[in-house]
Parts: C-alpha cells; sequence; structure tokens
C-alpha cells in the first residue's frame, strides 16, 4: 500500500484534500470517486509525515471538543482536516482519517503514520481506547504536551541572555587581539622602552591570534566534539555513562536532577489516571525524562515490581529520583492515591526547578560579565603601562 495525495471537491462542493492509502494510482482514483469525492490531482504522497508538539497539542484538544460534542471519530477528523489553523497538518491527518474510516484504532493509525511518536503518547492512546474515554485522554494528553512546551521554553530561555553574554565576550576578544593589539604593537615598536610584561604577554596572545593557527585549532576542537559526540550517540553504553555522570556535575547536576524528577513524576501521574499500569508506565515516565540511564535503570526496575516489589521501592534505587520523589510515591502507595502524591511531587520539583533556573540566571551572567571586564581590564593596562613608561621618559621627575 501507498500513500497518495489528494485535492479536488467533497460530495457538497467543497475543496477537500488529504491522504489515501491504495495500491496503484488507478486505485486511488477509484476510492476517491466511491466516496464521493471529485479528484482534482492525486499524486504520490512524497513528505514525510509528522506531527510538531504544539501541533499535536492543538489537534488532541480539539478532536476532545468535537468527540465531546457527540461527533464520531471519523467526522472530527473530517472537521479537523478544513480547520485553518491545522492547514499544515492536513495531510497527516487525511491519513489518520482515512485508516480510521477503515477500521483502525486511532492508536495503530498514529503509530503508522508518525513512526516517531513518542511511546507514552502511543500508550495512552491505547489506554484511552480500551477504557472508552477517549475525549478525557485526549484533553489530558493536550494539557500534558502544552505544560512540557512550556517547561522546554522556559528552559530554553533561561540560557538566552547568558549566550548573548558569551557571545558579546567573544566579539569583545576579537575586536581588542585583532584590532587594537596589533594598533599597540606597531605603536609601541619605535619606542626604545623596555615593555610591562603584561604587556609583552598580551602582544604575544595578539600575534597569536592574528594567524589561521587559532582558526584551525577551533575548528580542529568542535570537529573533535562533534565526531566523539556522534560516536556517544551510536554508543548506548556510553551515552549512559555520560548522561550519568552529568547528574553528579557540581551545580547543573542538581538542575538535572530536578528535571528529571519533575518530567518523571508528571509523566507517570498523568499515565496512572489514564489507566496505565505501574508497570507500563515506570518505562514510559522513564523515557519521558530524556535520560538514557534512567530508562536503563527503569527496564531492570519494572522486572522486580513485575515479582511483587512496590514502585516506591523501584524507584529508590534510581540514584537522581530517590530522594525528590521517593517518599512523595510510598507516601502515595499507602494512602491509595498515588497519582494525586505524583502531581504534588512534580509541583515540587517544578517550583524548585524554577528557584534554581533563578539563581542560575542571577550568578552566571553575573560571571560571565566579570569575566568579559577583566579582559578588557587587562587589555587596556596592556595599552595604559607603556604608555606611562614612556610619560615618565619624557618628563623625569
Amino acid at each position: 500500500m501507498s500513500t497518495f495525495e489528494y485535492c479536488g471537491f467533497d460530495p457538497r462542493g467543497r475543496a477537500s484534500s488529504g491522504v489515501i492509502e491504495a495500491g496503484s494510482l488507478k486505485e486511488a482514483r477509484e476510492r476517491l470517486a466511491a466516496g464521493g469525492v471529485l479528484a482534482r490531482r492525486v499524486n504520490p504522497s512524497r513528505r514525510r509525515l509528522r506531527f510538531s508538539t504544539d501541533v499535536r497539542a492543538v489537534v488532541y484538544r480539539e478532536l476532545s471538543a468535537l468527540l465531546r460534542a457527540g461527533f464520531p471519530m471519523v467526522q472530527a477528523m473530517d472537521t479537523l482536516i478544513h480547520s485553518h489553523p491545522l492547514s499544515q497538518a492536513r495531510i497527516l491527518l487525511g491519513s489518520l482519517r482515512e485508516a480510521v474510516a477503515h477500521g483502525r484504532s486511532l492508536d495503530e493509525a498514529m503509530s503508522q503514520a508518525c513512526p516517531a511518536l513518542p511511546a507514552l503518547e502511543r500508550a495512552m492512546i491505547a489506554a484511552a481506547e480500551r477504557s472508552a474515554t477517549m475525549e478525557t485522554m485526549l484533553e489530558r494528553l493536550s494539557a500534558f504536551l502544552e505544560e512540557q512546551e512550556k517547561l522546554r521554553a522556559s528552559i530554553h530561555t533561561a540560557f538566552i541572555y547568558p549566550a548573548c553574554v558569551v557571545g558579546l565576550g567573544a566579539l569583545s576578544a576579537i575586536v581588542m587581539l585583532g584590532v587594537f593589539v596589533p594598533m599597540l604593537t606597531r605603536a609601541l615598536s619605535v619606542a626604545e622602552t623596555d615593555l610591562p610584561a603584561l604587556t609583552q604577554l598580551i602582544m604575544r596572545v595578539g600575534r597569536f591570534a592574528t594567524h589561521w593557527v587559532v582558526l584551525v585549532a577551533l575548528t580542529a576542537l568542535a570537529g573533535s566534539v562533534a565526531l566523539a559526540w556522534r560516536r556517544a550517540r551510536r554508543d548506548k553504553a556510553a551515552r549512559e555513562r555520560w548522561d550519568a555522570r552529568l547528574f553528579r556535575v557540581p551545580g547543573l547536576g542538581r538542575g538535572y536532577v530536578l528535571l528529571a524528577g519533575l518530567r518523571f513524576a508528571e509523566t507517570l501521574a498523568t499515565l496512572l489516571k489514564s489507566g496505565v499500569s505501574a508497570i507500563e508506565g515506570l518505562p514510559l515516565a522513564a523515557q519521558a525524562t530524556g535520560s538514557p540511564w534512567l530508562t536503563r535503570l527503569a527496564a531492570i526496575e519494572v522486572e522486580s515490581i513485575r515479582h511483587g516489589e512496590k514502585l516506591s521501592d523501584a524507584v529508590e534505587r534510581m540514584p537522581p529520583l530517590a530522594a525528590p520523589l521517593s517518599p512523595w510515591i510510598r507516601t502515595g502507595e499507602a494512602g491509595g492515591n498515588l497519582a494525586a502524591l505524583l502531581e504534588h511531587a512534580a509541583s515540587r520539583c517544578q517550583s524548585q526547578f524554577d528557584r534554581y533556573v533563578a539563581r542560575l540566571l542571577a550568578v552566571v551572567p553575573l560571571l560571565l560579565i566579570l569575566l568579559v571586564g577583566g579582559f578588557v581590564l587587562l587589555i587596556a593596562l596592556a595599552v595604559l603601562l607603556p604608555v606611562f613608561s614612556l610619560t615618565e621618559g619624557l618628563h623625569p621627575v
């Protein structure tokens, strides 16, 4: 079966576009005609169909609203296809509608149309279909994705200012070493006086920086880092080792622990409220943290839960999650309200992570500004000290 894109008119005369699966172009046209669609153009689909996270959140929320209003799934998807804010996702929505119309579940349709769809979403949609709570689940999933996008945006925003400071410092270094230091060298070359040690050092650095050696060295360093990163991504064991070390980095490791705890607790709470068991939810929540090391640990602990151990004991053996989450999970298990306690733990991790980011934004830019200011001060002293020496030579006391 192949996927074909089409555009034409539906039985009501409205413009219609989407995708259809068929064995050949002729069969695609015949199936469209049988469905009352007058196809104006049918072509093999060459697009890579995928949903971005924000688009998926909108689709889930709108689909939930239509299902609550009494629309059947196929008609609800057809309505979404003609929705203007989702115009860029029409091809994929058309593929989903076609698959559902031919008897497939939404979980199967999305798994085939979006191979990169996170396992978390597939599990939640499958659980919703088993429990006949699709509209509630889709709304919950939409809220979850929106919270994840908000968290990702806050992390990216937090590093904009430090990145700007680093860029300014690099630009200042280029201008100082590439322009002012050579000018200083030429100006002082005619003076027969001993230059201060600081000035000689800055002049040597400037002469070195003006050659292509620095650019070549930086390029080689960047290439080596990129190559090492690619090798680490292919080497699962190496990736897990680096990830485990990242949790122990002074300062930054604390933020990584809080972020992993936040994502784990929020994801597992959503899964449990959606009817997914703890055995199924533990590896999915670990995957949602983005940590390869935690994902491996969760896969090991799933077996212990299958053999009768409690979820709190399993989480306690996962070092980054033990301190922030294990007491809350133990309390939730004892009180029979695990999902609610996990949401509370996620809220606590969120507030701690916000305070951590606020402190980081207060300290890191200050340190970077001090470094840039210290570098500019060194250049200024390197320029002024020989001038003072020459002045004293011209006007002896």
